[in-house]
């Protein structure tokens, strides 16, 4: 896998989490343990209960203004491990993405980057290079329908491709699994049942002719800003090659006052 493909689903990837294996997780929730929403389809009471869970879920959703944060970043790719990355991310909410990685064990600035609603530009420092992008481009590469709030609410650990079509739904001990469909993906959701909050998400490409999957996890939530935050996070994505991320959010900041600036060298060649 490419470099430029590698750092894109890491951009892309900034929010997923946990540490079990992809092979224990389709394990705990094998969808033959589901059973149908409607087993009954007079029974408002059931119809109510999974409206309100569903509600419930989505009120978890964190609103904010700005946002930054320093992430520990590692992944393995079809060629093994990757060198650890050291990430700064600053958010101005609907506006602007920036962030500026850097290879942990030289602690060097690598890439700098800026995604606005409709574009992105990747500063390759080692390279000296510069990509100016529209924002498609992180669908082209990962393969999968990002638009720019969609990665924002990944970064920040918001819920993704949710939909509002319920086509399952169990309660086990503590925790409840909701399944959802929208136009992408059936969207399989592991939640706490006492606080709501997402604790796994697997989801699986409705067009049955590819084999595009992603596994979620987020651990390590913490309370300390008026909302629940998922500190530790994994994704583990895979089609024709396969990607694994861990995210250790070190610090983070909701709501402060973030300055943004993204100037290219004169010097930089157009790639």
């Amino acid at each position: 896998m490419k470099k430029t493909t590698i750092l894109i689903f890491i951009l892309a990837a900034l929010v997923f989490t946990s540490c079990r294996s992809t092979k224990k997780i389709n394990k705990a929730i094998e969808p033959k343990e589901l059973v149908p929403v409607l087993v009954n389809k007079d029974a408002e009471d059931s119809i109510n209960k999974v409206r309100q869970v569903l509600t419930d879920f989505k009120s978890q959703k964190i609103e904010f203004t700005t946002f930054s944060a320093k992430i520990k970043v590692e992944s393995t790719g079809a060629n093994g491990k990757n060198p650890d990355i050291s990430a700064v991310v600053k958010i101005i909410k609907d506006s602007a993405i920036w962030m500026s990685l850097s290879a942990t064990f030289l602690n060097v600035e690598v890439y700098r980057v800026l995604i606005k609603k409709d574009s992105v530009i990747l500063i390759n420092k080692q390279e000296k290079e510069v990509q100016f992008r529209s924002l498609d481009y992180l669908q082209e590469v990962t393969q999968i329908p990002f638009d720019f709030k969609t990665l924002q609410d990944l970064i920040i650990g918001n819920p993704v491709f949710i939909g509002d079509s319920v086509i399952s739904f169990r309660k086990i001990n503590n925790t409840i699994l909701l399944s959802t469909l929208d136009q992408y993906f059936k969207n399989l959701i592991t939640i706490s049942s006492d606080n709501k909050i997402m604790l796994h998400s697997k989801m699986d490409d409705v067009d049955l002719s590819r084999s595009r999957t992603a596994d979620i996890t987020y651990d390590g939530y913490e309370n300390t800003v008026g909302f629940n935050f998922s500190t530790n996070r994994e994704i583990s994505v895979s089609e024709k090659n396969k990607l694994d991320v861990k995210l250790n959010y070190k610090q983070y900041e909701f709501n402060k006052e973030v300055s943004i600036s993204f100037n290219v060298p004169k010097n930089y060649k157009l790639k």
